[in-house]
């Protein structure tokens, strides 16, 4: 069974009471009973935990790290960013969400300001379109998800080329963006998913919910070998030269 642990600020649930109206138990709750609902193991983190929730011990027993934040990146301490950075080479998955996009892992990962983008929140209408159909983490989607209110990412989103582009992002106002992205980093693979803003209901739609588990399924750690790096030893041996 897939250890998955959801972290999330939990900061816009407590102080915004149209957020705490639509997550009531906070955008990691909505997570968590939903994907709970599969074959993973499923625990919470925040932001006002010690260590905020990552402790060494929960990160260790995490094959799968979703990541959820808007208003406090600067509050992540470096010490976690670095422990969670080193898991992720070491083959841990990470999927960062909506505005996550910002967070210090995620720029630290990608080596671009990946905070650049354009935004708006106008309750446009987005069409997340299936670009890449034979994708793992588009499987059961159809064409395209379809939600009626969203809030606007648009292009130039300021990031290395993707490995993998699966989704792209029609909106109303006529923007377009990258929205369902992936990499690969040391043995970790990374997928972000753009749709997610705090005010709408996007994570109690049964699309949105399934390509959370297909991306889970994707970036989950593989039985690969650890790399050896450093000094070594020939596998033949190397014959004296004149």
């Amino acid at each position: 069974m897939l250890k998955v642990t959801i972290w999330n600020e939990y900061l816009h649930e407590i102080n915004n009471a149209k957020v705490a109206e639509i997550y009531p138990t906070g955008i990691h709750g909505a997570l968590a009973e939903a994907l709970g609902r599969e074959d993973f193991y499923v625990r919470t983190a925040t932001l006002e935990q010690p260590e905020h929730g990552l402790t060494e011990e929960v990160l260790n027993a995490t094959d799968v790290l979703i990541w959820w934040g808007h208003l406090a990146h600067d509050r992540v301490e470096d010490s976690i960013v670095e422990k969670v950075y080193q898991r992720v080479l070491g083959g841990m998955g990470l999927i960062v969400l909506h505005s996550g996009h910002a967070s210090k892992i995620f720029s630290k990962l990608l080596g671009t300001p990946t905070g650049q983008l354009k935004w708006r929140e106008a309750d446009d209408k987005e069409r997340i379109w299936v670009v890449n159909p034979a994708h793992p983490i588009a499987a059961g989607i159809g064409e395209y998800i379809e939600l009626p209110k969203e809030e606007m990412y648009g292009e130039h989103f300021h990031i290395p080329a993707p490995d993998e582009l699966v989704m792209i992002s029609w909106f109303e106002g006529g923007e377009v963006f990258r929205s369902g992205v992936t990499y690969s980093r040391g043995r970790g693979k990374i997928f972000y998913f753009r749709p997610g803003h705090e005010t709408y209901p996007t994570y109690h739609n049964p699309q949105i919910q399934r390509v959370i588990a297909n991306g889970i399924r994707w970036a989950a750690p593989s039985a690969a070998a650890s790399p050896v790096y450093g000094h070594t030893a020939p596998l033949e041996k190397i014959q004296p030269k004149a």
